[in-house]
């Protein structure tokens, strides 16, 4: 199942990752275990932000995905499921309108 990673960075200890240049390497890490699909970095209400699109084919695998996060940047970690349109296509959305009026 297809889901959206959204992470949010504290400023420390990120900043002092960055001062002693190994920011970069354990971002390296955490992506290449996590094999996202989609990795975007961005700002999150002032602060450093990522989403990561991620394939979670059991529950049990989300940890492996939030972990690094937690541990090493002591960030915020938030998943959510997303579909494609494709995957909404064959929901039987049509049939929910007839069941739920």
């Amino acid at each position: 199942m297809r889901m959206l990673l959204n992470i949010r960075i504290p400023h420390e200890p990120f900043n002092t990752m960055v001062r002693d240049g190994t920011a970069g390497e354990v971002l390296a890490r955490i992506l290449e275990d996590a094999k996202p699909e989609a990795a975007y970095f961005t700002e999150q209400n002032g602060a450093r932000g990522a989403v990561l699109v991620v394939n979670v084919d059991d529950a049990s695998q989300i940890p492996a995905f939030a972990e690094p996060w937690f541990l090493k940047f002591n960030a915020d970690c938030e998943l959510r499921i997303a579909m494609l349109s494709a995957d909404l296509m064959k929901s039987g959305l049509e049939n929910l309108g007839t069941k739920w009026q």
